[in-house]
């Protein structure tokens, strides 16, 4: 599998990509140092998928699956999941960059891939950590949900 490599941290990554918004496939590419190629998803209607290749980050986190979701008819600000592998990012380093944070989803028992999310609102919309029942101590997931 290529995985491009990139100098920036998880925490570096976040804040670039949150400066880039409206989210597009030629920016959250450049940020990443990724191609974000059109998945042509079922359900493909009301968004236009795309997934970029995985990224190492300079801090070992890496960046295994890049999910960009732009709207066909208003092409709103964008919908962008950052699943991580890699090291583990506990949650006391997401409370060292966002102390704000809300509890709002928890697994409801169905799927080790359920997640206890954590979301900050920050000016421009949501940002949301999510930590699986597979791995609950480590960051499974990045969401930034614009306003």
């Amino acid at each position: 599998m290529n995985r491009q490599a990139t100098t920036m941290t998880l925490w570096q990554a976040i804040d670039a990509l949150a400066a880039q918004l409206p989210f597009s496939t030629q920016k959250v590419g450049r940020t990443l140092s990724t191609t974000l190629s059109d998945t042509h998803a079922a359900g493909g209607d009301v968004f236009r998928f795309f997934e970029g290749t995985p990224v190492r980050l300079a801090d070992g986190a890496e960046l295994a699956r890049i999910d960009l979701r732009i709207k066909r008819e208003d092409a709103s600000q964008g919908f962008l999941v950052l699943e991580l592998k890699g090291r583990c990012v506990p949650m006391a380093e997401v409370r060292q960059h966002y102390a704000a944070l809300e509890l709002i989803d928890v697994p409801r028992g169905r799927s080790l891939d359920e997640a206890s999310t954590f979301a900050a609102t920050l000016g421009w919309g949501r940002l949301s950590f999510g930590f699986t029942e597979r791995n609950p101590d480590c960051l499974a997931f990045v969401a930034f949900d614009p306003a």
